[in-house]
């Protein structure tokens, strides 16, 4: 909240020093004055905390739709890493799985926090093995990419060379369900307006974008024939 009260004082700034730039630009006008009229940036500052409130007490329906599915996507993504070091994964494989898990543990906490604060539901997650828990909405457990229980069953079983290439293949699948994920949020009318929205749908789109096309490489190396 504090970074979006920021960024308005920031613009609300910018445009009045602008008006007031334009105003004074007639022949023989007055010098303009070093700030904004004090009465003027009150009433708009006002605006922008009305609106930042709006914002913290009404989110958008695809904004909590979104961030409620994305805590379970990451969730079953921790599942998946963790299997790595048990299951005999390659040293490139293991640290990719480390990654993914600090980058998405962090994510989640994140997330369910921001639930938290405006009084929604909060799915909890509870992991065993290869079993994956998600208690809250339904959908939490029901978005683009994620694997069967049978999938992440057979990724479980699975050891060293095996346990790789089905490793990246699923993962890959599941982040281009991420990505999915973020641009049915842009996609949709007035979402994604606040900061914390927007940065964190961006900083999953870039970072799982980028994953991907570093998991594809590695696939491709394993499975490209040899000399």
């Amino acid at each position: 909240m504090l970074e979006a009260m920021n960024t308005y004082r920031t613009v609300l700034f910018v445009l009045l020093a602008a008006t007031q730039a334009c105003a004074g630009s007639g022949p023989g006008a007055p010098a303009p004055a070093a700030r904004p009229d004090a009465d003027r940036v009150a009433r708009l500052e006002a605006i922008y905390q009305a609106r930042a409130d709006s914002l913290l007490l009404n989110p958008h329906e695809a904004d909590v739709h979104f961030i409620t599915g994305m805590i379970g996507h990451h969730a079953q993504a921790l599942v998946m890493a963790g299997f790595a070091p048990d299951n005999g994964a390659s040293p490139a494989v293991q640290v990719l799985c480390a990654r993914i898990i600090n980058a998405q543990s962090d994510e989640i906490a994140i997330m369910q926090r921001w639930l938290a604060e405006r009084g929604l539901p909060v799915p909890e997650i509870h992991i065993e093995g290869s079993t994956l828990m998600v208690h809250g909405p339904e959908h939490a457990m029901n978005m683009p990419g994620m694997i069967s229980p049978e999938q992440l069953r057979e990724l479980g079983e699975a050891r060293g060379a095996d346990f790789d290439r089905l490793f990246l293949t699923y993962m890959i699948e599941h982040h281009e369900g991420a990505v999915t994920m973020v641009h049915d949020l842009f996609a949709s009318d007035g979402a994604a307006q606040g900061d914390f929205i927007f940065k964190i749908a961006s900083d999953i789109q870039v970072d799982q974008a980028t994953e991907i096309a570093r998991m594809e490489l590695m696939l491709e190396e394993m499975t490209a024939p040899g000399p």
